[in-house]
């Protein structure tokens, strides 16, 4: 869930203010897995806070499309992916392991400003038996030059959120497939540019949402279309994950820019990990949309009590006022009468929870720990254990039972899958419009929020192309 936010409510001091981007963000590196994307690439200006704060509920109706839809368009087919990744911090140093992993995937070019990152990157790819990747490692706009390439058909984008939007549209204006780490952007207007964008150049810009690949995840989406929850109801997701200790390392977020947004948004900062999964359930843009949100928020106090007890008095943290909600809750309203609660917590301590929730009118499912209770196999009123369920699991699950990487595998799932979808020449499992849609959240719970609650509409990105039914995540096995 970037480019401008908020400045009226509490802004960051002069001090802060007036930082410049290197200075501020030089080598940010930082951000692993799940907790976040990072990597070295500059820092939040405060254009991008005051965008973010005042940009306007979004409009009844969609604005004319500017070139045809790219709702169930394929991919060209090519023999060999050639890959050109952006960001090599924690998360992008890791992914370009999963890339190097599947066979007819070729890593062209790496960028990162940190030069040893780059380097090092470099040397992954070589040690995988490929040729040696062309390294941008001139400053913070050197990524510019990789999209130039003539080799280059997909970009992968792993660096912190305010340069995702600027790096998705380059990618694109140059011809390339892009795929994005969370959020895709955090402005309406900016969502809006990617979608547009998407159309007219004809190519992909997808919110690579590992979250979606997860076993229980697919599982869930398999069971839910095959109508074992009989007709939906109500979902749940979240990002509910402790990073406070994160947030002020030094040393894992290279800068501040994860814990300086805190400073400058009030809503769901990182809807997308709970979102996208409940969206898929639910077919939202294959045959549902998502119409509003409602959000509130409760007083933002737990980074700053960390930093009491933590930080030195001497730490630049201290010069932040924290603004963002502790727990953020919003209530999201789909066309069809459906109810998905979406939640965000960073700040206070609390177990890990994506919560992945979906109920029907034949019963329910419950993450963490997974739990099921369905009729007519349960009649007791005690969850039953989902295991149970495992010839439900999704074609590419039982196709790799052990993946490689972080997060479970479904950091490998993605990149496999979509890398597959590329090469054999067929339709992405998700695309601009579900980027937009699950990344809307961010400036709306913000605006929602701020309006004590009042609900915010949520545009129709794909312009009515949301009422035909189409594949998405529920993919068939593709004949190799």
């Amino acid at each position: 869930m970037n480019d401008d936010a908020p400045q009226d409510l509490d802004p960051l001091n002069a001090d802060d203010g007036s930082m410049s981007r290197r200075s501020v963000l030089r080598t940010t590196a930082g951000a692993a897995g799940i907790a976040g994307v990072g990597l070295g690439f500059g820092t939040l200006g405060t254009g991008t806070a005051a965008a973010a704060e005042n940009a306007p509920a979004a409009p009844a109706a969609s604005p004319a499309r500017k070139g045809a839809t790219m709702a169930g368009v394929p991919f060209d087919r090519r023999s060999t992916v050639r890959v050109g990744i952006v960001g090599l911090g924690n998360r992008g140093g890791s992914m370009i392991d999963l890339f190097l992993a599947v066979a007819g995937v070729r890593v062209v070019a790496v960028c990162d400003p940190v030069k040893d990152k780059a380097e090092q990157a470099a040397a992954k790819v070589t040690a995988a038996g490929q040729p040696a990747p062309a390294v941008y490692a001139n400053g913070e706009d050197d990524y510019e030059n990789l999209c130039k390439r003539g080799d280059i058909d997909f970009v992968y984008v792993a660096t912190p959120w305010d340069f995702h939007f600027e790096m998705a549209k380059t990618a694109m204006l140059n011809g390339k497939h892009v795929g994005v780490e969370c959020p895709v952007a955090l402005q309406l207007d900016q969502l809006w540019q990617l979608v547009d964008l998407s159309e007219r150049t004809r190519r992909h810009c997808m919110q690579l949402e590992n979250c979606c690949y997860g076993q229980n995840e697919m599982r869930v989406l398999r069971m839910a279309h095959a109508g074992l929850f009989g007709d939906l109801l109500h979902g749940a997701g979240a990002y509910n994950h402790d990073l406070r200790g994160l947030m002020f390392d030094p040393d894992y977020y290279e800068g501040p820019w994860r814990r300086l947004w805190h400073t400058r948004l009030r809503g769901d900062l990182y809807p997308n990990h709970g979102f996208g999964p409940v969206a898929n359930y639910m077919d939202v843009n294959r045959g549902d949309r998502a119409v509003s949100i409602t959000s509130v928020g409760s007083p933002s106090l737990g980074l700053a009590e960390y930093r009491e007890k933590h930080m030195p008095k001497g730490d630049p943290s201290w010069k932040e006022t924290y603004i963002e909600s502790d727990r953020t809750i919003s209530l999201v309203r789909t066309a069809k009468g459906r109810v998905i609660r979406l939640e965000h917590d960073v700040s206070t301590p609390h177990p890990y929870s994506r919560i992945n929730n979906l109920g029907g009118t034949k019963g329910v499912f419950e993450d963490y720990p997974a739990r099921i209770y369905l009729e007519p196999d349960h009649t007791d009123d005690q969850w039953a254990d989902f295991s149970a369920y495992a010839d439900w699991d999704h074609w590419l699950w039982k196709e790799h039972a052990n993946p490689p990487g972080g997060h479970g595998g479904m950091d490998y799932m993605l990149v496999f899958r979509l890398m597959q979808c590329m090469r054999l020449g067929l339709v992405p499992d998700f695309d601009v419009y579900d980027a937009a849609t699950w990344t809307a959240p961010v400036p709306l719970s913000h605006l929602s929020i701020k309006a004590g609650g009042a609900p915010q509409q949520i545009p129709d990105f794909t312009r009515g192309e949301w009422k035909k039914a189409r594949s998405g995540m529920d993919s068939q096995q593709p004949d190799e």
